[in-house]
């Protein structure tokens, strides 16, 4: 094990629980393009950013994207529900096909050390605070935090972005 003093490098040196509790080590996404998203399933931003993230995925999945959503009960309790019921909410209504991870806290001392790393990486204009559910982190295939965008910044919009890091060799 490496030690604790090591700070990570990248995205890829942290593992997360997938949503049945397994680790997942995010090493597996080396060579790929994440875009990492606070999600939830009773927001007024939920419709828009599912079909969206959803689109988003179908279009590029085969290029290298994956999208790593990561439910959150912190804003509003808008995601009360269980890892089943969220994954039920997501698959069935918006046909997410990328993965949706345990949830999490993505603000305050219990934050999910990811989310921890990804604000250290990007704070700036929005403070380091995650502001509310679908905020949105695009990551580099070395695992670097190349961007943050705010939760009501469509998924769409985005899509320049991933396509310059998706072509990059």
């Amino acid at each position: 094990m490496a030690s604790q003093s090591n700070q990570p490098q990248s995205v890829h040196d942290f593992t997360v629980k997938d949503a049945k509790g397994n680790d997942v080590d995010l090493s597996i996404y080396k060579g790929k393009v994440l875009l990492i998203v606070n999600v939830a399933s009773q927001c007024g931003l939920t419709n828009s950013n599912y079909t969206e993230l959803t689109k988003l995925y179908e279009k590029y999945k085969d290029q290298g994207l994956e999208i790593l959503a990561f439910p959150c009960n912190q804003f509003g309790s808008q995601e009360p529900g269980t890892n089943e019921q969220i994954q039920e909410f997501a698959c069935t209504r918006f046909k997410a096909e990328y993965p949706i991870f345990d949830k999490v806290e993505v603000n305050g001392s219990n934050a999910a050390p990811l989310y921890k790393y990804l604000k250290s990486a990007k704070g700036g204009l929005f403070g380091d605070s995650i502001k509310w559910n679908f905020s949105k982190f695009l990551v580099d295939k070395e695992g670097r935090v190349v961007d943050r965008y705010a939760p009501t910044t469509s998924p769409l919009s985005i899509e320049k972005d991933i396509k310059k890091l998706l072509e990059k060799a």
